[in-house]
């Protein structure tokens, strides 16, 4: 199969009060505001290739609206809109938008809505008016992040999901935890031949659709995880899992990946995750191989809270993590596996 895809472009929120996350990600991640509609706000870091990488609109509960991904050419558009079509998914064709060219847009059999286009808007620095008068100061951002990284979604039927992606869409599977109880799998990363993270997923108890787990930004360094971490809870914002706010740092690192995270809640109760490092995997014709969580030759993460299990739209069914599942979730991850396929 040809490449299809390039690389994963932006993310669409929704969040029951959009001005708070607004104030958020700019205030404490250091994005800007580069655009805003009736329906959405839109947002851009520091580094980002294209006008913005996350969209804000207003809805009920914290939820992942759709991600958009950039395809490889013209061609490679068409072809995934074809591959789409044949395996029994109907999308269909938008006109241009803010930021990108014709694009199309479909939900896939759990439920998680992809705009795929050929064409986006580089973004270009404005040149300042002469006669403008000097910006009044605002505060330091608790944090700069750089670009977007990766979103994790969840679904029922892990090993089920990556078939799909794969064979629809061309991305490549990179190695998955695999429990050695029944082989379930519980944990996947998927990306192009050029990245190695964009899209992850978690297996699922919740019978609802399109479900998210967390969305990650990168940071330039460790050091930065490590301030960043001491810095957000004084500004009363949840941190959830990473290094100890303590005198003493006590680093994780993704065992598979090998980045240095920290995840922390914005005010819809989104998780959202810094990290920087990793192991590159940029083969185009790699072949996953299994990782069953446990003791091994890996960096170990630091103990994941049962939060982490919790995925959105809220529910009470929990979700796995990267970690593998957490006590008192196994039997009602693994039990329905057998019997539940693609929505």
């Amino acid at each position: 199969m040809n490449k299809l895809l390039s690389h994963l472009s932006h993310l669409r929120l929704a969040a029951p009060d959009v001005a708070a996350s607004v104030a958020f990600y700019q205030q404490r991640l250091g994005m800007q505001e580069i655009h805003r509609d009736e329906t959405a706000v839109y947002l851009r870091t520091r580094e980002d290739y294209y006008l913005y990488s996350l969209v804000i609109e207003r809805g009920p509960e914290p939820a992942l609206v759709s991600m958009a991904w950039r395809t490889a050419s013209d061609a490679a558009l068409a072809e995934a809109a074809h591959r789409v079509e044949a395996a029994g998914v109907q999308g269909r064709w938008r006109e241009p938008s803010f930021g990108h060219g014709r694009s199309y847009t479909f939900t896939g059999p759990w439920g998680h809505t992809m705009e795929l286009f050929s064409h986006g808007n580089k973004f270009q620095e404005p040149e300042p008016p002469t006669d403008a008068e000097p910006a009044a100061p605002t505060p330091p951002a608790t944090a700069t992040v750089r670009q977007l990284d990766h979103v994790t979604v969840a679904a029922g039927n892990v090993s089920a999901f990556l078939d799909w992606h794969s064979d629809t869409l061309g991305l490549h599977v990179l190695p998955p935890s695999t429990l050695q109880h029944g082989r379930t799998t519980v944990f996947a990363v998927l990306g192009t031949s050029d990245t190695a993270h964009d899209l992850g997923v978690v297996l699922d108890s919740s019978r609802r659709p399109g479900r998210v787990n967390h969305l990650a930004y990168r940071v330039g360094s460790r050091a930065e995880v490590l301030q960043v971490a001491s810095d957000l809870a004084p500004a009363g914002v949840r941190i959830e899992h990473g290094p100890s706010t303590h005198l003493e740092y006590r680093e994780s690192i993704h065992a598979i990946g090998e980045q240095n995270y920290l995840y922390f809640r914005d005010p819809s109760g989104m998780r959202v995750e810094l990290n920087t490092g990793a192991f590159q995997r940029a083969v185009p014709d790699l072949t996953p191989t299994f990782w069953q969580p446990g003791p091994g030759p890996y960096y170990r993460n630091a103990q994941m809270p049962l939060s982490m299990s919790e995925s959105f739209p809220p529910d009470d069914a929990p979700s796995a993590t990267e970690e593998g599942l957490m006590n008192g979730t196994d039997t009602r991850l693994i039990a329905p596996t057998s019997t539940r396929h693609a929505r």
